[in-house]
């Protein structure tokens, strides 16, 4: 028996971002007395949020119709829309009438996705919704028939040893008839999930992007509200990705980079490209005599429709980036995520309502592959394996002509594949380590002071949540074989090999460093290192991002 409390609901959402707060919304609306949770694993709600973000307001009209006379943080519609190629020096537009029409960005709106989950989630609230910020879901339970039951809390004051410290307190279980795993993107919960039950073995790898982000203060002179700019091409040479450029409000820009994290070669460092990309002279006259005020990284879902997994299973379901609804060409996703998690709502409100309990949400699967959600990530299913099939400029001409196709009705019968992103890196001997220029602290600048701007904060003495199957494969296989990219690929300076200077080398792991973007998770060659949820509270905290 358990010496944990419990709490029990109608349903229980892991995380508090737009697919987990949409749901809560739905359940309430349709039914007021369902009993619904929503626990968050970051300080408060939005802390872990981040994304560019330009947002699709279609989910929102159907979930809140009202909204814009609801004092909602969409403020800054795009007004400008424009698609720049990069080469060193030079950029080069391209004409929108070269765009299929999905693609413009009319209606849609830039915003800080973290301040929209914070006014979604007093919506809830407003609702009845219970929401449980510093509290992250570390165990599925498990009813006797094998359904799901609920989550368990980690516990709080475990020393590094495992000693409880004075302070320590048990984790809670919450308990339900219906658990929606809304973690993001490469939930831990949710990869358990997909593992044990086969959720992904009818359907092509998930693949991913890191995105890494910053935000700017400005001159007035130079900001344009509502300009959305993106980018290809330069920096990147043996990886695909691009740049992105949003004014939003009070002369701020909110820039990034993302680069696809099925590259091969061992060398590249996506935070150094992001440095590198600053410094391109169209985008240097932008944010150049501005103020850098916060960083961020988060890991994006890249696999579009092939690799949507089979979304439920006895007592839960999938939803958001835990599945991963991500239209990459349109670099959105906020709408399909908030819609999967209306959709699930509505199948577990029905199914509570007919008496049911922890059986199979076979309604929401069928709904979701009905949906608008699928029909556009269909349109757009073989972009991003193109790029990676045919590389950065064969790859979007190829794109091009597939969503033209679709635009003018004619539907191609192929479905590109995807291949895992850790798999068919190089060696460090086919090539030669790649020279980064050395920040300049006004525009580019190194790992250390960037993860400060995060506000980035995990309790010292606390069991590392950065774990190895096999502590010799770093050295062993990474060192040898590819000189150890997770020194580089990680985006916080957590991984680093030391001792190499007398001859005795070993990775060392700042987790204390880490911002939770996952990369770590997806990346290692040989899938060493298992990401596990740190105690509650812990991570960044994202202000305005």
């Amino acid at each position: 028996m358990s010496d944990r409390e419990s709490m029990t609901y109608d349903v229980v959402i892991v995380g508090a971002g737009p697919a987990g707060l949409s749901a809560a919304i739905r359940l309430k609306q349709i039914n007021p007395d369902l009993g619904v949770c929503v626990l968050e694993k970051g300080s408060e709600v939005g802390a872990h949020i981040l994304s560019g973000a330009v947002i699709d307001p279609k989910a929102l009209d159907e979930l809140l119709p009202d909204w814009r006379d609801l004092d909602s943080p969409l403020t800054v519609p795009v007004t400008d829309n424009q698609h720049w190629v990069l080469t060193p020096t030079k950029k080069y537009p391209l004409p929108h009438f070269a765009m299929p029409p999905f693609m413009n960005n009319k209606g849609t709106y830039t915003v800080s996705l973290g301040n929209l989950c914070r006014w979604l989630a007093g919506q809830a609230e407003n609702l009845g919704v219970e929401i449980f910020p510093g509290f992250a879901a570390a165990e599925i339970l498990w009813n006797d028939d094998g359904s799901v039951k609920g989550v368990a809390t980690g516990d709080m004051g475990v020393a590094r040893d495992g000693e409880f410290k004075p302070d320590h307190m048990p984790g809670m279980e919450l308990h339900a008839k219906y658990t929606f795993f809304a973690e993001g993107v490469r939930g831990h919960l949710s990869k358990e999930l997909i593992a044990l039950h086969g959720l992904a073995a009818d359907s092509q790898p998930q693949v991913y992007g890191l995105g890494i982000k910053e935000l700017w203060d400005i001159d007035p002179e130079k900001h344009v509200p509502g300009r959305v700019i993106h980018t290809q091409g330069w920096p990147l040479d043996d990886a695909v990705g691009g740049g992105f450029l949003y004014h939003q409000a009070n002369n701020q820009v909110a820039l990034g980079f993302v680069t696809g994290l099925g590259y091969k070669n061992p060398y590249i460092s996506p935070f150094e490209e992001f440095q590198r990309w600053k410094q391109h002279p169209e985008i240097r006259a932008i944010i150049e005599g501005g103020r850098r005020v916060s960083y961020g990284a988060r890991a994006i879902n890249e696999g579009g429709y092939q690799a949507i997994p089979k979304l439920t299973f006895a007592g839960g379901a999938l939803i958001g980036c835990s599945a991963g609804f991500v239209n990459v060409p349109r670099i959105k996703g906020t709408h399909t995520a908030m819609k999967s998690g209306m959709l699930a709502a509505e199948a577990a409100a029905e199914a509570i309502a007919a008496g049911r309990e922890a059986d199979e949400l076979v309604a929401y699967g069928e709904a979701l592959h009905a949906s608008w959600i699928v029909k556009e990530l269909k349109t757009v299913r073989n972009a991003e394996p193109a790029l990676a099939k045919f590389g950065a400029l064969a790859g979007t001409l190829y794109a091009g002509f597939d969503m033209w196709a679709h635009h003018i009705g004619i539907t191609l019968p192929w479905t590109f594949k995807h291949h895992r992103d850790n798999e068919g890196m190089w060696r460090k001997d086919m090539v030669k380590p790649i020279d980064y220029p050395k920040p300049d602290g006004k525009i580019s600048f190194d790992r250390l002071s960037s993860v400060f701007l995060s506000n980035t904060n995990h309790e010292e003495d606390q069991p590392v949540h950065l774990t190895l199957k096999d502590a010799s494969v770093p050295v062993d296989v990474n060192l040898a074989l590819y000189d150890a990219p997770e020194q580089r690929y990680c985006p916080a300076g957590v991984y680093e090999i030391v001792g190499q200077e007398v001859d005795e080398p070993r990775l060392q792991i700042n987790a204390q460093n880490c911002v939770h973007c996952k990369t770590c998770d997806i990346k290692d060659p040989t899938q060493n290192i298992r990401w596990v949820v740190p105690e509650g509270g812990g991570g960044p905290n994202y202000p305005n991002m």
